[in-house]
């Protein structure tokens, strides 16, 4: 007797496991939690300043010591740097602006596309380009800002992490309004 109780539970528990039909769960991500915006003006030491986002913060380039005013702005939740360069202009605008081009450019063979933003604040003498690089390239975002006499300054946003456009697409498009208010507020000093 009880080995027949134990065949019908076996062979119901067999039955009942049989008629489910898998799916595959699709790959996620990490939910990421943005923190609010709030921002801060950089201090009066170098020869530019703007916004920047008190969740961040300012590094001197270790890299760079050799050149004066180079700043990192980093983004530690999100292992993420905004790598500024700033040059000044002696007759040689015409280099700095190829290097950005160059630079820029590079990121074509992983790019899908690179848009160009055009930016002229002549209330405040801030010129220059912001380039979107859109795909699964190292660096999504750059720019340059220039009064395109004395100052040039350059940045470029890169990701501590392996590029893919699609889990970075929040934290991108986060970063990118930080760095359009970056330029918003940009001024020489």
């Amino acid at each position: 007797m009880l080995k027949i109780y134990i065949l019908i539970i076996v062979t119901i528990l067999f039955f009942n496991s049989c008629q489910r039909d898998y799916t595959p769960k699709p790959r996620g991500y990490f939910r990421i939690d943005f923190p609010k915006k709030e921002y801060r003006m950089t201090p009066d030491k170098i020869p530019y300043k703007f916004e920047y986002p008190t969740y961040c913060y300012l590094m001197n380039n270790r890299k760079a010591e050799q050149e004066m005013y180079w700043i990192d702005l980093v983004y530690p939740q999100f292992k993420a740097t905004v790598f500024l360069s700033y040059k000044l202009i002696d007759k040689n605008f015409e280099t700095y602006f190829q290097d950005s081009y160059n630079f820029v450019y590079k990121h074509t063979i992983k790019a899908d596309a690179i848009d160009e933003i055009s930016i002229n604040k002549s209330e405040k003498k801030v010129y220059g380009i912001m380039y979107n690089i859109k795909g699964d390239a190292a660096s999504n975002l750059q720019f340059y800002l220039t009064d395109s006499s004395k100052n040039f300054v350059r940045g470029a946003l890169y990701f501590d992490v392996l590029p893919n456009k699609d889990s970075l697409a929040p934290v991108l498009q986060f970063i990118r309004e930080d760095v359009d208010r970056l330029v918003e507020t940009f001024e020489w000093n």
